[in-house]
């Protein structure tokens, strides 16, 4: 019966560890994903104003 308990136990904090383990690793992907959306609106921002620069000059160019 201790055995079983003591198996019990281990497996218990096994677990324990890993659920925070698991935790720990969502929260540092969840940092990251945000960290990447912020960069992926500013470069989308960035391509914006160069479409627009990049239209107006081709606005401004002769007609031959």
């Amino acid at each position: 019966m201790d055995a079983e308990l003591k198996l019990l136990e281990e497996k218990i904090d096994q677990l324990v560890r890993l659920y925070q383990d698991a935790r720990q690793e969502n929260s540092r992907l969840c940092q990251l994903l945000e960290n990447a959306e912020a960069a992926n609106h500013q470069l989308a921002k960035r391509m914006g104003t160069a479409a627009g620069r990049l239209q107006a000059l081709l606005n401004n160019l002769p007609e031959n």
